[in-house]
């Protein structure tokens, strides 16, 4: 291998963005990243200030999560059933007119708690069902050789909007208030909205079945016959709930870093650290998108996971955990690009939207699940015990599932 090659395996693998359709879609999601990113601040804020009251805040999010959860089932058993291309249309057009709504509402000082509910609420559910879509479509633009590839664009960009939006929204929200960070976000889905209008028509994948109704039993029926993907799944739950600590950083960034009440410098480090880690592994794709053992790789990057999360528990300078979420935020950009290959491979294309909807169910539910067990764990044994043992135990639960489980690490990509 040539020295230049050597060098190109340490880039991102932009060989995806070859594809004319992809790119398109690919470029407009990192605008869109942003700007859903900006709402995240926003949303949060405003009820804060609205009420006085984390409480509230927590209950926006939770009423959130079952609009998102049905949307995204539902929206799983239409993108097997539609043109997955007017699906795309129809959701990032539902998200740009909430966007658009929340922004009316703040520009008008409508101070309506129960408003912000509601449309967070139609927000969630049109996330929910467009998130399906999109995952879904990508097998459709691109080889299956290049899924790795474009599926680490594709994470990239969803994991820079996390660390550029907060950004941007801290820079904007003292000169402008909360109003035009929402105004953005509906000018960034029109962008989307274009993007996804050029691409070409992506009907149901079975002509076969054309008039059958499509229903999401046949994709639970489908999961739980195979073997890879339960394991899949189950390695995947362990690492989002067991070894998750992210409910407790403000504890930490206050007991351990010497944050004040309310939060401060450590906390806002800590939250961008693994957005900012996943993003600094994707400019270096190219070191492992062509990897062909993708149920070992995944395995292994469970388990750096774990081990990172575990080293983070164990330090008290914040430099020091700062690297150690960093890496842990490089593991999970393996994470993500390998599942989500996995279940693009595996899934037939006319179960793929199903599919897509279940894994939805479950990628959004492991957070929330992880936050209550580390949020009791924390009580109950203090922080650093329950993300240090969290993520220790987060190896041995992978090494043990991994043991039973052969078809996992046996796994290879086809050809």
């Amino acid at each position: 291998m040539s020295a230049i090659d050597d060098r190109r395996r340490f880039r991102a693998d932009l060989r995806p963005a070859r594809i004319p359709a992809f790119r398109r879609l690919w470029l407009s999601s990192a605008v869109t990243a942003t700007g859903a990113s900006l709402t995240a601040v926003a949303v949060p804020l405003q009820i804060y200030e609205l009420t006085g009251s984390s409480a509230w805040v927590g209950l926006s999010a939770v009423a959130a999560l079952g609009p998102l959860v049905l949307a995204a089932l539902w929206g799983g058993v239409l993108a097997d059933a539609l043109d997955r291309r007017r699906l795309l249309l129809a959701t990032n057009g539902g998200l740009a007119l909430v966007a658009s709504l929340l922004w009316l509402q703040a520009a008008a000082d409508v101070d309506s708690v129960a408003v912000l509910f509601v449309l967070l609420a139609l927000l969630q559910g049109c996330l929910g069902a467009n998130s399906v879509a999109r995952r879904s479509v990508v097998p459709r633009l691109v080889p299956p050789e290049l899924l790795p590839a474009a599926n680490s664009l594709d994470a990239t960009v969803r994991w820079f909007g996390p660390v550029a939006g907060p950004l941007l929204a801290g820079a904007l929200l003292p000169v402008t208030g909360v109003a035009p960070l929402y105004l953005v976000d509906a000018l960034a889905l029109l962008a989307m909205v274009h993007a996804v209008w050029r691409l070409p028509p992506l009907p149901p994948g079975d002509p076969a079945g054309a008039g059958r109704r499509p229903r999401l039993a046949a994709g639970v029926r489908y999961l739980a016959g195979h073997r890879l993907l339960v394991a899949l799944y189950l390695v995947d739950l362990v690492a989002m709930v067991i070894g998750n600590p992210a409910a407790l950083f403000p504890e930490v960034s206050q007991e351990t870093f010497g944050d004040p009440p309310g939060g401060g410098l450590a906390l806002g480090v800590l939250s961008a650290s693994i957005s900012a880690g996943a993003v600094l592994a994707g400019l270096c794709s190219g070191a492992f998108t062509r990897l062909t053992r993708h149920g070992l790789v995944y395995a292994v990057a469970v388990c750096g996971w774990g081990l990172a999360i575990a080293a983070f528990g164990l330090t008290d300078r914040l430099w020091l955990a700062t690297c150690c979420l960093l890496a842990a935020g490089g593991t999970l950009m393996l994470l993500s690009v390998f599942r989500a290959t996995l279940l693009q491979a595996c899934v037939p294309d006319e179960l793929r939207g199903r599919l897509q909807g279940l894994d939805t169910v479950i990628s959004a539910g492991g957070p929330w699940l992880g936050g209550l067990a580390h949020g009791l764990a924390g009580a109950a044994a203090g922080p650093t015990w329950a993300i240090t043992g969290g993520g220790l135990l987060t190896v041995a639960a992978t090494l043990a599932l991994a043991s039973v489980s052969r078809t996992l690490l046996a796994y290879r990509a086809p050809g």
